[in-house]
Formats: structure tokens, sequence, C-alpha cells
């Protein structure tokens, strides 16, 4: 488990939007970890877990490509029944709420990768220490 820096993009909702920013991580040599897409009527609102996330920062404001940036938690954690519900159990008793997640694994996997933005990032370290 590490906190790690997530960046938030804010762009056009139409096609080839996600290619050229795929393109320019790629041509940056930055390594996407973790990535979820939220669209709206007018935009999409993409989020990114990358291997240099202050480069990539650079590299959107460069293009004048709104960007945000957030703390959040990814836990390498088992591809098992049960284990988001454990994580998601400890920290409902820590009153710690989950604003947002996303995960993705192979079925095959032993591990999968979680990643989580807790209202309260410390907090949620300290509860989740022993996953």
């Amino acid at each position: 488990m590490q906190v790690v820096k997530q960046i938030s993009v804010f762009l056009a909702n139409k096609p080839g939007t996600l290619a050229d920013v795929c393109e320019a991580l790629a041509s940056a040599k930055i390594n996407i970890y973790g990535l979820t897409i939220s669209d709206t009527v007018d935009h999409a609102v993409v989020r990114m877990v990358l291997s240099d996330p202050d480069k990539a920062v650079d590299l959107f404001e460069e293009r004048g490509t709104l960007v945000v940036e957030n703390e959040v938690i990814m836990i390498e954690n088992d591809n098992k029944p049960g284990s988001l519900g454990a994580i998601s159990t400890a920290l409902a008793r820590a009153k710690v709420n989950m604003e947002y997640a996303y995960l993705a694994t192979s079925p095959k996997a032993k591990k999968g990768l979680l990643i989580i933005r807790p209202s309260n990032v410390q907090k949620a370290v300290k509860v989740l220490g022993a996953f």
C-alpha cells in the first residue's frame, strides 16, 4: 500500500481525446498504472495514477489542459472474493468515506490493483496498515 499522486484531466468528450492523452504520455515515457473515465454531457474527467505524475502535470499544463492533483491510496490486494469488502468494512468502521475507487485484475492473477480516494488519507493508511 502506498499513497500516490493521482492526476485528473478534463477533456472534451469526443473520439480521439483519450488517444491523444495516451500518445502524449507514451512519448514522454510515462506509464499508466490506473485509469478511470467519468463522462458528462460536454466533457470527460480522466483520473490517472502514473509513473511520473509531476512530469505529466507539466505536459498537460503546457497544452492548456486543466489538471487537478489528489492524493490517493494504491493497494495491491488479493484477487479473491471478499477482499474489497474487507477494505470497505475497515474504512467504514473508522468513519472514513471512500469517495471513489477503481480497480482491475486479470481473472487468473493472484493480485489486483485498487486505487481509492478516502475522505481522510492519513486515517485510511493507518486503518489499512494490516492489508
